[in-house]
């Protein structure tokens, strides 16, 4: 009988995708997840100020294959930008631009991107972002099968279009949908694999 288990996080704006608090004013991980065993963590992060779903585990073989380049598992995004972005820029964010990790320069992979018609259905932020009437803003739905940090903002600041609100959506099979902010659900083992594309 395996003791894995796994949880489907909908991270709040602010929250750290960590347990431990390095500051007293620090929101993390703990405040939300009080139930689940010690050993469980999360699998790669959303940083503080991103949203939405963050995967938890204790079954380390998640970790590994989701986390590896090589398998291209793909994540969606809802992006909320400052400005409108051209057919060019979408274009570029489409065929990889050039980002710097560190020290080096990485050039992002393939990925999708379409510039949504409508505001997209998504919880309220606290705080809401700062609104300016002098300058549009534009939510892009972007699918990507590389997660590398802060990767997502980097990208559509390069084409001149700095990110307002960032959201996970769904990664492979497990999305979302309607999960309140803040909750944390347990999933069972041979769904949650399958869902990843993991079997």
């Amino acid at each position: 009988m395996s003791n894995f288990k796994y949880f489907v996080f909908h991270k709040p704006f602010g929250c750290l995708s960590q347990f431990t608090k390095e500051h007293p004013s620090h929101i993390t991980l703990a405040d939300f997840c009080k139930n689940i065993p010690r050993d469980v963590f999360p699998v790669g992060r959303l940083d503080k100020d991103s949203e939405g779903l963050l995967l938890l585990t204790n079954d380390k073989s998640v970790n590994h294959k989701l986390l590896n380049p090589k398998f291209k598992h793909s994540r969606t995004y809802l992006v909320q930008v400052e400005g409108i972005p051209t057919k060019e820029a979408i274009e570029k964010l489409e065929s990889g631009v050039e980002i710097k990790l560190k020290k080096t320069i990485h050039h992002t992979l393939p990925c999708s991107v379409q510039l949504l018609d409508n505001q997209p259905i998504v919880s309220e932020r606290n705080p809401p972002i700062r609104f300016r009437k002098t300058v549009p803003d534009a939510w892009l739905k972007m699918i990507l099968t590389e997660g590398k940090n802060r990767q997502v903002r980097k990208m559509c600041a390069k084409v001149g279009f700095p990110v307002l609100r960032l959201i996970r959506q769904s990664i492979e099979g497990i999305e979302l949908g309607t999960q309140e902010l803040g909750a944390v659900i347990e999933v069972d083992g041979f769904e949650f694999k399958k869902s990843l594309n993991l079997l």
